[in-house]
This record gives C-alpha cells, structure tokens and sequence, in this order.
C-alpha cells in the first residue's frame, strides 16, 4: 500500500508528508497543487489503490464487504489553521511513534 501510495503521489506531483498505514484506516498528509480539489485527492488514491490491489492480488475482492476495499466516507481536513509540523506530529503520535 504504502509503494501504491507513492507511486500515486509521484505520477500526479504530490508530495507525501507523513504517511502511516494501520490494519483498518490509513493517515495520509499530502500536498497537492491547487487545481485538484481535495475530494479528488480522495478519490484518486483509493480509486487507484483498490484497482491495482484487486488486479494484483483477485482473492481480495472476496475478503471485503460488498468487494470493496475502502468504505465511501473519509475524514479530511485542511493545514489551514494548523502547521504542517502540527499534522504530521499528531500522525506519528498515533503509531506511538
């Protein structure tokens, strides 16, 4: 997930800036250009995640509910009111890092 993720990132021009992957949920910080809206970065990392983990490995398909890998929802937010030092902090303190 995590080589995906970068792949991702480098085909499209972001930048990751923290990145931790746990068994049910994924924190990403990413910087993107301003001409892709947020809820498209969204879609483009689970979208391109799930479609090449299902082509590499099909068995997966049937070990998720309803053959999806990510469920709809997501939680965003923006570094707006926060620093990027803040972000990524609060990221690797959930690891216990």
């Amino acid at each position: 997930m995590k080589e995906l993720i970068f792949e991702i990132a480098d085909e499209y021009g972001f930048d990751i800036l923290a990145l931790e992957i746990m068994p049910d949920h994924i924190h990403l910080f990413v910087s993107a250009p301003p001409k892709y809206a947020p809820a498209t970065l969204v879609k483009l990392f689970k979208g391109i995640t799930a479609r090449k983990l299902f082509k590499e490995f099909p068995q997966l398909k049937k070990q998720f509910r309803k053959g999806h890998l990510w469920t709809p929802s997501y939680y965003l937010g923006t570094a707006g009111n926060v620093s990027a030092d803040t972000i990524k902090r609060y990221i690797q303190e959930c690891q216990g890092k």
